[in-house]
């Protein structure tokens, strides 16, 4: 901690399997056992659709054509029925112990999801919660991706980006820094920047 508020190290991994980024999960998580060691893994993957815990098996003959399509496929220790993340999705692992913040999972996400909609707002988009987990604008999704699946598990409903709302590409290094803003904020926090973890 300086001045009161937690220091959270922010590590930029480029694009990496999704395999490799839940290895360096565990070594964050990890770092926990000798105190609090709070991490912000930024990074992307490429194609990966993830099947969650909550519900029974995703169909494997559909698990199959997305591999024919070239994406991998992992079984996640998440809820959530399928998720996709590929290149030019930013992708956040935060690693934090609460005890630093709010002891409350229910806070935890509701930060998560005012982060990211105050980084939609400084692309001037107007993002809002729902009584669907994430953070939409109109009924899509916001920086979710989705194809030969029904993103989210929910029927009627779709996805978006920064690049479709603003109607031009939006990188993933334009939209670091506003995200690292947001969650400076959100989590009133102070970060500090890693090399890159070549672990």
């Amino acid at each position: 901690m300086q001045g009161g508020r937690p220091v959270v190290e922010v590590v930029r991994l480029g694009l990496v399997s999704y395999q490799k980024a839940l290895r360096l999960q565990q070594v964050y998580v990890n770092r926990h056992q000798s105190g609090p060691a709070h991490t912000l893994l930024l990074c992307e993957h490429p194609p990966v659709y993830t099947t969650g815990i909550r519900h029974k098996p995703y169909p494997e003959p559909l698990l199959d054509r997305l591999r024919l399509l070239g994406a991998d496929v992992h079984r996640a220790n998440r809820g959530g029925l399928i998720t996709f993340h590929g290149p030019g999705q930013l992708v956040c692992y935060p690693v934090l112990n609460l005890g630093s913040f709010k002891k409350s999972v229910r806070w935890y996400v509701s930060q998560l999801e005012q982060t990211v909609i105050a980084l939609c707002n400084r692309f001037a988009i107007d993002a809002t919660t729902s009584p669907h987990t994430g953070v939409w604008v109109r009924d899509k999704k916001i920086c979710a991706i989705g194809s030969h699946i029904v993103p989210c598990g929910i029927e009627g409903k779709g996805v978006t980006s920064l690049s479709a709302e603003l109607q031009r590409h939006v990188s993933v290094e334009e939209t670091i820094p506003h995200l690292l803003h947001a969650f400076t904020e959100q989590f009133s926090c102070q970060l500090t920047e890693a090399a890159q973890d070549r672990g």
